[in-house]
């Protein structure tokens, strides 16, 4: 790959758990196309993933903006949500402010932010309760 940023941006549908993932998968089509690593692809994966529901689930929807460079991929994504009142605890396996709906339909179970943790190189969330939340990811190549 050049040594430029290849920018994609993506719309995460509020409230539509059909749609939810679309943007992920795009991302990892694309690294798949790029010749990326297999495993950081994966930690991409699964962590935009995991921030993707999170903005549907929690904050009905918001935005994606993908940075792929020559040794890395960051993904900002944004919300308009009710934002985290407590980030450390948020973190913790297992804690989920999800409804028993969304629980019902198999989400919801507390592992999202954990993931996204585990899976990213770096993970930066900027929040304010009432006003949105904004989840940094960067994995390298």
């Amino acid at each position: 790959m050049s040594s430029g940023v290849l920018r994609r941006q993506y719309t995460i549908p509020g409230d539509d758990l059909t749609a939810a993932g679309e943007a992920s998968s795009s991302v990892k089509k694309l690294l798949v196309q790029l010749g990326v690593d297999p495993v950081a692809i994966k930690k991409t994966a699964i962590a935009m993933y995991e921030a993707e529901i999170n903005a549907v689930i929690h904050a009905n929807g918001g935005a994606a903006d993908v940075f792929i460079s020559k040794d890395s991929i960051t993904i900002v994504i944004k919300d308009k949500g009710p934002g985290i009142a407590d980030v450390n605890l948020a973190l913790q396996e297992g804690y989920s402010t999800a409804s028993d709906k969304i629980r019902e339909m198999g989400f919801g179970a507390g592992m999202g932010l954990p993931n996204m943790k585990r899976y990213a190189d770096e993970l930066d969330i900027k929040t304010e309760v009432g006003k949105g939340t904004i989840v940094t990811l960067k994995v390298y190549f």
